[in-house]
């Protein structure tokens, strides 16, 4: 009976227990609901703010026409005639204008003694005179010798110059008048290499001497043509000097 009694007494107390834990329950739903209903209506109130519109206003009414007086048309009036000259009036001037060809046009350039065409107002430059390989040069000076194509070669002797002129020469009178001395000469060369001319240009023999030199070179020297820049046969010149000795 003691087991029992105790028993009894333990599922006492759990029901007990429960029907507490159910009382619990049912009690926080019921504050928990309250205190949410009470929060949203506080949000209500706070939130929702009742806000007075004004009434529109009355619309005026429109303003009546204006009147308009009643106006009269002027009376017609024609415009007066105008006599308007076919012909239009010429106008009078106190100076007489010229025809284009009679009127002189003054030059606006001027030609310079060389040729070259410069303005009335420039100033002409130094005359030149233009040579025939195009250059030009102050007019009065000569022009420059054109270069040879090729180059121009002098007279030469043919034969020796020592046989030109031999003791033998000598003639007694001189010997005994003891004529010696040098001669210096100048000869002409034509084209055929012959000796055209003969001039003494100095020298200490006597006068005799200087003569016979040059009818003895005249008839014994003998030249190779001077050539050109084209390379023909042409005039030349040969200077030298001979000695005059008393052979002993």
């Amino acid at each position: 009976m003691a087991y029992a009694d105790q028993e009894m007494s333990g599922n006492k107390i759990i029901a007990i227990i429960i029907v507490a834990l159910i009382h619990i329950g049912i009690g926080y739903v019921l504050i928990t609901g309250l205190a949410y209903s009470a929060v949203q209506s506080v949000v209500e109130r706070v939130t929702t703010v009742d806000i007075d519109e004004p009434p529109p206003p009355e619309e005026e009414p429109p303003p009546p026409p204006e009147e308009v007086p009643e106006t009269v048309p002027p009376p017609f009036v024609p415009p007066p005639q105008i006599n308007v000259r076919q012909d239009a009036p010429t106008q009078r001037s106190d100076t007489q204008i010229r025809d284009n060809t009679e009127v002189q046009r003054q030059p606006t350039t001027k030609q310079c003694p060389d040729g070259s065409t410069v303005a009335v107002t420039a100033q002409c430059g130094p005359a030149v005179t233009r040579c025939p390989d195009g250059t030009t040069v102050r007019q009065g000076t000569a022009c420059p010798e054109p270069k040879p194509r090729i180059q121009p070669k002098p007279a030469t002797p043919k034969n020796n110059p020592g046989g030109w002129i031999t003791n033998s020469d000598y003639r007694s009178s001189w010997i005994r008048r003891d004529y010696a001395g040098t001669v210096s000469f100048n000869l002409s060369v034509g084209s055929d290499g012959r000796v055209s001319g003969c001039s003494v240009t100095g020298g200490s023999a006597p006068q005799d001497l200087k003569d016979a030199s040059c009818s003895l070179i005249q008839r014994r020297a003998r030249f190779n043509a001077a050539t050109d820049g084209e390379g023909r046969a042409t005039t030349g010149s040969y200077s030298n000097t001979v000695r005059w000795q008393i052979p002993e």
